[in-house]
């Protein structure tokens, strides 16, 4: 068993943060010729490289396992010292979190609210879909992920939080001008979509699923907000796949209308973090169960 040497950890961290060595070696306010040295003796440590020299940085397999070891003793770190000194100024704590748009956009931010006006709290919210956001943990990027995925990660815990219901909706005037005779393959295929990204594949499993359609089988916009799938919906400019929590108001207004009734998308989504939390970690884990629990559908 190799003894960890946490000041070169704290490089390898400070590169893949900044993307730059130069930016990293300010950071810790040491050269650069130094920070280079200090991952040139990690690597030689383990005798693998633990950084791929691409564009953006990544870690390795390897280092992606010694930078979620560090994370999670640097945040235990620092809740101690908040325990031990609790009169003394505290410095911001940085919370990385992985988490889908939709989410953002409802239910998550209020979940955080009252603990970002108690506590100083920096968020790094990573953005992604909700399919892949168990990769940051497991990259060691963030400490917890809002995910479609049940099954935790090793030194993980993982807890359900409900279902979003995702309806396809459309304006009124959207409907008048595709769907005069209904809601049909023929008229979707030549009705305007939108997906999130290139990856996501919400829209077109929806569509295969319910009205035969193919990828590429009608035209689709690509757009990575939850808040413009909204505006565009409601300008008439594509139907759209849109959590149902998100546009109540809509809905009961007839500014959008739920085109198939009879057949929403439901996911179920799970918070995962890591084992070792406590204090203010375990306080954000407990609002975010809770909040979650509350604004989603129980299976």
């Amino acid at each position: 068993m190799k003894t960890l040497d946490y000041k070169l950890l704290l490089a390898l961290d400070a590169v893949i943060r900044e993307q730059n060595f130069e930016r990293a070696a300010q950071r810790l306010h040491i050269t650069q010729s130094a920070i280079s040295q200090r991952i040139k003796q990690l690597e030689q440590q383990f005798a693998e490289p633990l950084i791929i020299r691409s564009q953006p940085l990544q870690a390795t397999g390897l280092g992606q396992k010694l930078l979620a070891h560090y994370r999670q003793v640097r945040q235990l770190e620092l809740e101690l010292a908040g325990e031990l000194s609790p009169d003394e100024p505290r410095a911001p704590i940085r919370v990385s979190i992985a988490v889908n748009a939709d989410s953002l956009a409802t239910w998550f931010l209020p979940a955080l609210a009252p603990l970002l006006e108690q506590y100083p709290i920096e968020l790094n919210l990573l953005v992604d879909d909700e399919s892949r956001t168990l990769d940051r943990v497991r990259e060691g990027q963030a400490f917890g992920a809002v995910s479609l995925q049940p099954q935790p990660l090793a030194g993980c815990c993982v807890d359900e939080l409900g279902e979003m219901r995702y309806l396809l909706t459309a304006s009124p005037a959207f409907v008048a001008r595709h769907f005069p005779n209904g809601l049909t393959a023929e008229a979707l295929a030549k009705a305007p979509a939108v997906a999130f990204d290139q990856r996501d594949d919400m829209h077109i499993s929806y569509m295969a699923r319910h009205f035969a359609l193919p990828p590429g089988g009608y035209p689709c916009h690509t757009v990575r907000s939850s808040e413009a799938f909204v505006a565009m919906a409601e300008q008439g400019l594509a139907c759209c796949l849109i959590p149902e929590l998100q546009i109540r108001q809509q809905l009961e207004e007839g500014r959008l209308l739920d085109l198939n009734p009879d057949h929403h998308l439901v996911e179920q989504l799970y918070w995962h973090r890591w084992v070792l939390e406590r204090g203010l970690h375990k306080q954000i884990s407990q609002r975010l169960i809770h909040q979650g629990r509350r604004a989603l559908q129980p299976r």
